[in-house]
């Protein structure tokens, strides 16, 4: 007896799928009580063919994984609100779903009241991925009372353990919403928020509400901007919040992603986030891999607190500190990169460091011998392919691996 297909797997055959009749040959034969994982994705689905695939998984009770990212390409706005409730009300109750992917669609405010219900009733995901979705600061802060309404309120464990929410422009009023969510939802272990055009009283919000996290390992919040230049002390709340966090919160912290976020002026100050790496009370920081501070107005002072802290992070394997000042010649820069190799790690300054650390990169993966198919594992339709692990079941692996290959995925 052939073994039950699992998988429906069309990504990327850049199908434009309309009707029922057009998804009937891709989910013919497949009983739905076993699907495990769909993936949809790099197609264009239209309304009546996103009420058929709804149709089919009304009775997927084993489903894991949904991958719904860049199904809308070509479609009207007028379309997407009805395609995107079809597949996901059939969903809303599934208590076997522990990821779903809606990146890369273009939802707008418009289409948020379309996906707010799935995210209040579902409680079982531990994966939601909203990357790129042109949310706007008043769509993100409605997705981000969802997900907030969706924590238990009755003192049990949360599911959720992996946000996704990067180029959606949430600004300050998506962010304040946001940091709502994770203050509820505590059992996060990644958030990913980059190009959100965040500025200091959001990205003040943030680190509070992450403060209740402290299961966290990584944390990207790369192009926003945590200071205001033009303010005092006031304009450097939310650092200073962040340097708290820092101190006190994240026991488990493996990447710390704060690029292009304009920590500094440029003016010698050196930021409060970098004083709490040298601070004596602060004890979370025995995990950290990888600190990626790129971009952020630095120079000589900060190296020298910098210089002080690779000391103590004894698990750093990678800092990143291109596009920075006063990179030349700085015996700083030189006791860090001295002490980073001694352990195994390295100091990226320029693209050359960052070049040469790829091909050394490639030259090991061409050391590590494929993975061999799991047995069983179809892609619908042919060629079979071999199953791909949801993320939820790759999260300890992924994490526990994060320096060796020093990106995030």
């Amino acid at each position: 007896m052939a073994a039950s297909k699992t998988i429906l797997d069309i990504r990327g055959k850049q199908l434009k799928l309309e009707t029922a009749a057009d998804v009937a040959p891709f989910i013919a034969g497949i009983d739905a009580t076993k699907l495990t994982v769909i993936h949809l994705g790099g197609n264009s689905i239209g309304v009546e063919a996103a009420k058929e695939f709804g149709r089919f998984l009304e009775t997927a009770n084993v489903l894991q994984l949904a991958d719904f990212g860049d199904i809308f390409t070509g479609r009207t706005i007028e379309e997407i609100p009805a395609a995107i409730q079809a597949l996901l009300d059939p969903l809303s109750h599934n208590t076997s779903l522990r990821e779903i992917n809606l990146n890369d669609n273009a939802f707008g405010e418009r289409v948020v009241p379309f996906l707010t219900p799935f995210l209040e009733t579902n409680h079982f995901i531990r994966v939601l991925r909203l990357n790129n979705n042109g949310l706007g600061p008043a769509g993100g802060k409605k997705i981000a009372e969802a997900v907030c309404k969706s924590a238990p309120t009755d003192g049990s464990r949360s599911n959720l353990q992996v946000i996704i929410c990067g180029r959606n422009r949430l600004e300050d009023p998506g962010a304040t919403a946001w940091a709502k969510a994770f203050e509820a939802h505590k059992t996060l272990v990644e958030v990913q928020m980059p190009q959100n055009g965040i500025r200091m009283d959001g990205a003040e919000a943030l680190a509070r509400g992450l403060a209740a996290c402290s299961e966290l390992q990584i944390v990207n919040f790369q192009d926003n901007a945590f200071i205001d230049v033009d303010m005092d002390e006031e304009g450097r709340k939310a650092v200073r919040a962040w340097g708290e966090a820092v101190k006190i919160s994240w026991p488990e912290l493996r990447l710390l992603d704060l690029s292009d976020c304009m920590l500094s002026n440029g003016e010698g100050e050196v930021p409060p986030l970098l004083e709490a790496f040298n601070d004596p009370n602060t004890k979370n920081l025995q995990n950290l891999q990888e600190l990626r501070l790129q971009n952020n107005n630095l120079d000589a002072k900060s190296y020298e607190v910098l210089a002080q802290a690779v000391t103590k992070l004894t698990k750093l394997k990678r800092l990143d500190l291109q596009d920075n000042d006063d990179v030349e010649d700085n015996e700083h820069l030189d006791d860090i990169a001295e002490h980073l190799k001694a352990h195994g790690g390295k100091l990226i300054l320029t693209e050359e460091d960052e070049d040469e650390e790829e091909e050394e990169e490639e030259k090991e993966e061409e050391k590590i011998e494929e993975p061999s198919e799991e047995a069983g594992a179809e892609e619908v339709p042919a060629p079979p392919a071999k199953e791909d692990k949801p993320t939820f079941e790759m999260i300890a692996d992924a994490l526990a691996n994060l320096m060796s290959k020093v990106h995030v995925g």
